[in-house]
């Protein structure tokens, strides 16, 4: 435990937490607002699938922020402090993976209810009440989904160690990488089926009950993968897992 009070107070001295976190509330909150306000106006009335419409830009500011909690120590020096104090690193960097992906679950679950209610308040006849596990799933899974993506951005600041490589990876990745495997030719999509960010809304998502049926509108974009929501929230959990593993290895070859 004192290790993640150690961590807990290195993370929360620095700005990145508290902008981040602004930003991920803002970034899922704003969207849904102007949806609901504007809904009288539109064709797609909102769905509980619309008021979380925000919550990809908000996954890229939670992987930043995951990042930036490992690239900011190695700018800082304190890292080797903290690597001579507990030689072995790996109970360390566990405890900050652990304390970052709590931070992102409950700013997760802070910014998709805000946003769900931020809707139900500006839109009080649209029919956005939480009566399936469907809708359930796409605003209370946001907290673990957070979660679990906070540690794959602490996998990645351990193994690319500068902030404006982790950076430029977090933010790229989300927003774009998944999207350029669909032109590869002829193997782009099977390939883009399996990747960690499709599992992802899968999950969210699954086949649209949250959204009345509909493919993206005013709410993401359905997968394609194969895998049950359940399963795909599994799967991303392993990649996490992964990445973490390979980022915590890199770093125990390495000198800090």
């Amino acid at each position: 435990m004192h290790l993640v009070a150690s961590e807990r107070i290195k993370l929360f001295s620095i700005a990145t937490p508290w902008v981040c976190g602004v930003f991920t509330l803002v970034a899922l909150a704003f969207p849904a607002a102007i949806y609901a306000l504007s809904a009288g106006e539109s064709h797609l009335p909102p769905t509980v699938a619309s008021t979380q419409f925000g919550s990809q830009l908000a996954l890229v500011a939670v992987l930043v922020l995951a990042g930036l909690a490992v690239t900011s120590e190695y700018h800082s020096g304190t890292i080797h402090g903290t690597f001579q104090a507990v030689p072995s690193r790996t109970p360390v960097l566990l405890a900050k993976a652990a304390l970052v992906a709590g931070y992102a679950f409950l700013l997760g679950e802070a910014a998709a209810f805000t946003a769900w209610l931020a809707a139900r308040v500006l839109a009080p006849e649209a029919d956005l009440a939480l009566d399936s596990a469907a809708d359930w799933r796409i605003v209370a899974g946001t907290g673990p989904v957070f979660a679990l993506a906070a540690v794959c951005g602490v996998g990645v600041g351990l193994l690319v160690r500068y902030t404006a490589g982790a950076v430029a990876v977090l933010v790229a990745y989300p927003l774009m990488a998944e999207n350029v495997v669909l032109l590869i030719p002829r193997a782009g999509r099977a390939i883009h089926r399996w990747l960690p960010l499709n599992a992802v809304t899968k999950f969210l998502s699954g086949s649209g009950e949250a959204n009345a049926g509909r493919d993206g509108g005013n709410a993401a974009v359905l997968s394609d993968s194969p895998l049950s929501p359940g399963w795909a929230l599994a799967y991303f959990g392993l990649f996490a897992a992964v990445l973490l593993a390979a980022g915590i290895t890199k770093v125990k070859r390495r000198d800090a």
